[in-house]
């Protein structure tokens, strides 16, 4: 046999000790949690504290998710978790963007089961109502579900091409509803779907109709707001909640609506809910039912809300492939969710400003946070 020299034997000796100490780089803990991160998140908040103070740590933390400045997730209606970045607090309200949509779709329901509205009837535009006009057969179910057939354009390239941004910023905003109702027809009623926040404030535009005793501006604004605060607002104890109006008196119901981060998360577990608040129904179970049902013509989306479905066309808008499929969500221009989970008993918001095309690792950090209650 060979004898080995100590130059040999030496690396030899060493080798269990270099084993023991060279594990894997990830099986390293992780670093310890900063105190505000701990702090935000109750004590049995239904999981590992650590894991969803760290899944929330992220949302504010990493720099992939553009600027985190709320975030709440409430399990069986408690607050489990609540932290906000610098400059923001509990009595911040938080601009919607396009979770307006959501609470337009409810108060359409209010008002059809009221009986003012009806589903399946043309949709009562003046405008559409003359002899030959083909949107004469648009209903109210097609405008809920984003398939009106109108001619619309989203988030176009150059933005000032857009409809919503000429709706809302152009030659649209002191009338959106005449901007929006007087677009022609592209496609047959109810065969595509398009989304469209013009559609929203449509549907704002047949509430103050029916609502208004006098077409005056003040008059429109005062019935609608009035209506959203008695019927809506103030059953669920959403007092912070501020609805904008346009000029001619229309609430801007798909876009602008401002709340607190509480305030959304009340909204949240209403829908969660079926419609009911401490037991007192405020809306037909059916009617959250049936915005939370795929469109015929885009399975991710319902009657104003998204849906967690794999998409009919283009990418998921939630995470169909890591979450319930009854989960589903208001979602906002740069970054705005309400996320609803039914089945784990779990709402999530976070609200912020993500550029558009960055959000997709946000949407992955919800996820995560979703994940830790399955």
């Amino acid at each position: 046999m060979a004898r080995l020299s100590l130059p040999h034997i030496v690396p030899l000796l060493l080798l269990p000790a270099l084993i023991g100490c060279g594990g894997n780089a990830g099986d390293s803990a992780p670093p310890p949690l900063p105190e505000a991160a701990m702090k935000a998140v109750s004590a049995k908040p239904g999981v590992d504290r650590e894991r969803l103070a760290r899944a929330v740590d992220r949302l504010f933390t990493d720099a992939a998710m553009g600027e985190t400045r709320a975030v709440i997730v409430m399990r069986d209606g408690r607050i489990v978790a609540e932290r906000y970045a610098p400059g923001y607090h509990e009595n911040t309200r938080f601009v919607s963007w396009s979770m307006a949509k959501t609470i337009t779709g409810v108060m359409t329901g209010m008002l059809v089961s009221d009986g003012r509205l009806r589903l399946d009837e043309t949709a009562p535009v003046p405008e559409w109502q003359r002899p030959g006009d083909p949107r004469g057969e648009i209903t109210l179910r097609q405008l809920l579900q984003m398939r009106s057939g109108l001619r619309h354009v989203e988030a176009g390239d150059p933005p000032y091409r857009s409809d919503e941004v000429r709706m809302l910023f152009l030659d649209g905003r002191d009338d959106m509803a005449r901007y929006a109702e007087s677009q022609p027809l592209q496609f047959e009623p109810g065969q595509k779907w398009v989304y469209s926040s013009n559609t929203s404030v449509i549907l704002a535009d047949l509430a103050a109709r029916v609502l208004s005793p006098e077409p005056d501006p003040e008059s429109r604004r005062r019935a609608v707001a009035d209506y959203l605060r008695t019927r809506l607002f103030g059953p669920l104890g959403m007092k912070s909640m501020v609805p904008e109006f346009d000029a001619a008196g229309t609430l801007i119901g798909g876009s602008l609506i401002h709340g607190t981060a509480r305030d959304w998360a009340r909204f949240g577990e209403f829908l969660r809910n079926k419609g009911a608040v401490r037991g007192a129904q405020i809306i037909p179970r059916q009617w959250i039912e049936f915005m939370t049902t795929p469109s015929p013509r885009e399975k991710q989306y319902g009657a104003q809300v998204w849906l967690n479905r794999p998409p009919t066309s283009g990418k998921p808008s939630l995470f169909p492939d890591r979450g319930p499929s009854d989960l589903f969500a208001c979602e906002g221009h740069l970054g705005q969710y309400v996320i609803v989970s039914p089945t784990q008993h779990l709402v999530v918001v976070r609200l912020g400003m993500t550029p558009e095309d960055s959000l997709d690792p946000v949407v992955e950090r919800l996820g995560d946070i979703v994940q830790l209650y399955r």
